[in-house]
């Protein structure tokens, strides 16, 4: 019984390592249309008795402006084109403030939100943080900076059945991705903490406060490079990016 069991649980383990990696190098290459938020967000709306609702329009890095990746860094992820993954600084950071109370500081990378979006579920569980690191820590070996990027903005969730930079260009602001300005990057950033509560197409005034403070923020960031390229520090006006070189 201990062999059939042993044999069992190293097929089982060797199914999930080999059917995971096939999936992140497919995805190196191949755009993603679905996501399961996506289908969770579906039956939602089928529960409530909704009509379904879902715009994603999947567009390549470089026809997304290019302030929205640099918007996205200053908001969510400033070391992204530093660390491999995990910003243990900024662990470090929310673990202490955390400690003293308040309201809960995160500390997750665009990485890891990118793994989260793509491959899980939403939750907060010890296992699916488990996963997240698993998924994490594949795409950042096998994929480039510029793809995690290209895969991010093109699969969070940036407004109610609005998912991607095209698809809240068009739907918020009457454009496309590749032609949204320097402010409204910023403003799409500042909801990206929840996109559901915060409107990038009707902005209160504690968005318009987070966007002047993204926009201040982006400053520090370097241009995105592109696929092959490092980033450039002398784009950058200061912080831990001309530090770095």
């Amino acid at each position: 019984m201990k062999k059939i069991i042993f044999k069992l649980l190293r097929w089982t383990a060797a199914l999930f390592f080999s059917s995971t990696i096939l999936a992140v190098v497919v995805l190196r290459f191949v755009p993603v249309f679905f996501t399961p938020l996506m289908f969770i967000r579906c039956g939602e709306q089928l529960a409530d008795g909704k009509s379904l609702t879902m715009h994603h329009h999947w567009v390549s890095l470089d026809k997304i402006s290019p302030h929205l990746p640099v918007a996205v860094m200053a908001s969510e992820d400033q070391r992204f084109l530093l660390h491999h993954g995990f910003d243990f600084d900024a662990i470090q950071k929310a673990a202490k403030r955390n400690m003293q109370g308040g309201k809960k500081l995160g500390a997750s990378t665009i990485s890891q939100q990118t793994a989260k979006n793509v491959f899980l579920w939403p939750g907060r569980s010890w296992i699916r943080k488990g996963f997240e690191m698993y998924f994490t820590a594949l795409i950042e070996l096998m994929w480039s900076k510029q793809r995690i990027m290209e895969v991010y903005l093109n699969s969070i969730e940036m407004g109610d059945g609005i998912y991607g930079a095209d698809a809240v260009a068009e739907y918020n602001f009457g454009t496309t991705a590749n032609n949204l300005t320097r402010a409204q990057c910023a403003l799409v950033a500042a909801t990206l903490p929840n996109p559901r509560k915060f409107s990038s197409k009707y902005p209160s005034p504690y968005m318009r406060k987070r966007q002047n403070q993204i926009m201040l923020n982006m400053r520090f960031m370097p241009s995105f490079p592109k696929e092959g390229e490092d980033y450039n520090p002398n784009t950058a006006s200061g912080g831990v990016y001309r530090k770095k070189k």
